[in-house]
């Protein structure tokens, strides 16, 4: 049991491809938050090249700690199909498909309050510089 989800894009769905797998926190608020953080931080996105999903996976699995929470492997490997929140296609930063959901939303924790925790999670030095707080609208 868990809140599973996979994260990829839809070249990687179709061919597959690189995909992310998380075991926790797979629901759409913390997924947005996770993609909203990368592009906050200014990294490249998964869609353009490696250093995207390597971005990607070190933001959440700096999140989560040590542990089994995170996978990476190619998507015929993951389970897309998990009876929890499937699987989301990402283009850049954002969430523009979903596939093997049928359920209701999870909407729960607003996103300032998740990119804070996420925030708090990295490495001193690596969190969000105030600049982009305040553009971004947080405190």
């Amino acid at each position: 049991m868990g809140n599973r989800a996979v994260i990829t894009t839809r070249k990687n769905f179709e061919n597959n491809g690189v995909g992310i797998y998380l075991h926790w926190n797979g629901g759409r608020d913390s997924v947005e938050a996770f993609l909203k953080y990368a592009e906050l931080k200014g990294y490249r996105p998964p869609d353009k090249d490696c250093y995207g999903w390597a971005r990607l996976c070190q933001v959440i699995g700096n999140f989560f700690g040590g542990g089994y929470s995170i996978g990476i492997d190619t998507v015929d490997k993951l389970d897309t199909d998990n009876g929890d929140n499937g699987t989301y296609i990402i283009e850049g930063w954002k969430i523009v498909g979903r596939e093997y959901f049928e359920g209701e939303e999870q909407d729960c924790h607003e996103m300032k309050e998740i990119l804070t925790d996420i925030d708090s999670k990295q490495p001193l030095g690596e969190q969000l510089e105030d600049a982009l707080w305040k553009e971004w609208g947080g405190e």
